[in-house]
């Protein structure tokens, strides 16, 4: 059967810029299980092979959900790049989990359109990167997520901050920026993101999420990834050792991926990934004997 693709739909955001969301899934009318998908720091949806990958993923069975952060500096004419530097420039972690809000309340709405299609049951979120750290907050604080994936995920918030003279430039300034090594653009990040990180630090702990969790998670990551050290995988599995792992031997932070990904076939690291998410996720039934 035919993956059934519906592309760059707009959810209205709460922060005066859209969400811009993707749906992927084989459309025959059974209820299957939810995959939502949080990409990191200076990505977006339609990374790499996130679109192989959620092909992938529908024709496992899959319900697949990506959208772009609403300040992740994308529009909704152009989702990939990065037009929009002044929205890049007011993210912060509350905005990411009020879009995430969004896209659950669009995704368990009685009169969705594509009900028929998959179970608001069943919602799992995965993230990569700083997506993982986001999803984690969000999975710990919204019952309608049931289980939770995480790829090369942070396993901190606070520690990634500037420090010392470079974050005292950084409050003096009001704005830091950081170089987008595909675009080669100066992306800026406003003193206010730290700001909203410190008011509500205690929320944004990963470590005092994982520790209470309730659901079951799934940690993947690399051991030569060069961006979020494994170390921040083994955080998150001694704070909650009942999470499953899947360490990748040789991979890398983006799983030997790159962009553009212009090979119709995905690094092999991607086809554990898969493979494995959806053992987890299908268990389900079998966690309710």
């Amino acid at each position: 059967m035919v993956v059934e693709k519906r592309l760059n739909i707009a959810l209205e955001g709460k922060h005066q810029r859209p969400i811009v969301m993707d749906l992927v899934y084989r459309e025959d009318g059974r209820k299957k299980p939810i995959l939502i998908f949080c990409h990191g720091y200076k990505g977006f949806k339609d990374w790499g092979a996130w679109n192989l990958m959620a092909e992938a993923f529908a024709e496992e069975g899959f319900f697949f959900v990506k959208f772009n952060f609403s300040h992740n500096g994308g529009t909704l004419e152009n989702p990939i790049d990065f037009p929009d530097l002044e929205a890049f420039s007011q993210n912060t972690y509350t905005k990411e989990m009020d879009d995430l809000e969004v896209v659950l309340d669009w995704i368990t709405a009685i009169d969705n359109s594509w009900k028929l299609e998959f179970d608001a049951n069943r919602i799992t979120l995965m993230g990569h990167s700083r997506g993982g750290g986001s999803a984690i907050i969000k999975a710990g604080e919204d019952s309608r997520i049931k289980k939770l994936v995480t790829l090369a995920s942070v396993s901190d918030f606070g520690s990634r901050f500037p420090k010392g003279d470079e974050l005292e430039a950084w409050k003096e300034h009001g704005v830091g920026y950081v170089e987008n090594a595909r675009t080669k653009q100066k992306m800026p990040y406003l003193y206010s993101f730290y700001e909203d990180f410190t008011q509500n630090e205690d929320r944004f702990t990963i470590r005092k999420v994982v520790q209470k969790l309730k659901i079951p998670m799934l940690i993947i990551h690399g051991t030569q990834d060069e961006t979020v050290d494994i170390s921040n995988a083994y955080d998150l599995k001694r704070w909650n050792p009942q999470a499953e792992m899947l360490i990748l031997e040789n991979s890398n932070h983006v799983f030997e991926a790159s962009h553009p990904w212009e090979s119709s076939q995905m690094p092999a690291a991607y086809q554990q990934i898969i493979s494995r998410v959806t053992q987890f996720v299908h268990r389900e039934k079998s966690d309710k004997i």
